[in-house]
C-alpha cells in the first residue's frame, strides 16, 4: 500500500506571531525538525517530497560536462596551443639528419594543406555565412520568445499558486481567529464560573460559621 509523505503547511499570510516574535519562531523550527524526524524527512528542503530529484545536465557530451564543470569552480580557460600552426625548422639547422628534415616537411605540408582549408571555408562563409547567421538570429529569437513565453505562463501560475494559498490560509486564518476568540470567551466564562464558586465557597463557611455560632448561643 502505497503513502504519500506528510508535508507541512506554514499560514505565512495570516500567521505574523513568527514575524514579531523570533524566538517563538525558532521554538517552532525545533519542534518541526524534531517531526520531520518522526516521520523520516530530511531537515533540508532540498529533499521536500514536492521537489523533483536534481538530473546531471550533459551526460551524454562530457565536453559539455567538463566545461560546465569548470564554469562552476570558476577556473579560467586554457590558451589556445598555436604550437601547431608554427612552422619551426629542425633544431639542429643543416645539421640535421634527415627524419628531422622529414618531420618539418611533414608539419609544412600539414600547414599548407590547413591555410587551404581555412582559405576555402572563408570564401564559404563569404558567399553563405550572412543568410546562415541570419537564419540562425532567428531561430534565437524564436527560442528567446518562446522560452520568454514560457517563462511568463509560469509567472502566471506561480502567482495562482500564491493567490489560491494566500485566499485559503486567509479563509483558515479567520476560522481560527473565530475559534481563538471562542476559546478565550470559554476560558473568560470558566474562570468566572470558578471565581463565583469560590465566592459562593466563602459565603457557605460564613453562613456555617454563623449557623454555628448562633446554634451554641441558643443552646446556652
Amino acid at each position: 500500500m502505497n503513502r504519500t509523505r506528510p508535508t507541512f503547511e506554514a499560514l505565512a499570510y495570516y500567521d505574523e506571531d513568527g514575524s514579531n516574535n523570533p524566538e517563538l519562531l525558532e521554538k517552532v523550527k525545533a519542534e518541526l525538525a524534531k517531526e520531520r524526524k518522526k516521520l523520516g524527512q530530511q531537515v533540508a528542503v532540498d529533499n521536500d517530497p514536492r521537489i523533483p530529484p536534481k538530473f546531471p545536465l550533459f551526460s551524454k557530451n562530457p565536453l559539455l560536462a567538463a566545461e560546465l564543470e569548470r564554469i562552476e569552480s570558476r577556473e579560467k580557460l586554457s590558451a589556445i596551443d598555436t604550437k601547431r600552426f608554427q612552422l619551426p625548422p629542425p633544431l639542429r639547422g643543416d645539421a640535421a639528419s634527415v627524419e628531422e628534415w622529414e618531420a618539418a616537411l611533414r608539419n609544412a605540408r600539414a600547414q599548407l594543406e590547413h591555410q587551404k582549408l581555412r582559405t576555402a571555408n572563408g570564401a564559404l562563409m563569404q558567399q553563405y555565412g550572412a543568410n546562415a547567421w541570419r537564419v540562425y538570429n532567428y531561430r534565437l529569437e524564436m527560442v528567446g520568445k518562446s522560452l520568454d513565453k514560457a517563462l511568463e505562463e509560469m509567472n502566471e501560475r506561480v502567482t495562482d499558486v500564491n493567490r489560491a494559498r494566500k485566499n485559503e490560509q486567509m479563509a483558515i486564518g479567520k476560522q481560527l481567529s473565530a475559534l481563538e476568540q471562542k476559546w478565550t470567551e470559554l476560558i473568560s466564562s470558566v474562570l468566572q464560573i470558578e471565581i463565583a464558586n469560590a465566592t459562593l465557597e466563602v459565603e457557605i463557611q460564613t453562613l456555617g460559621q454563623k449557623e454555628a455560632e448562633l446554634e451554641q448561643m441558643l443552646s446556652q
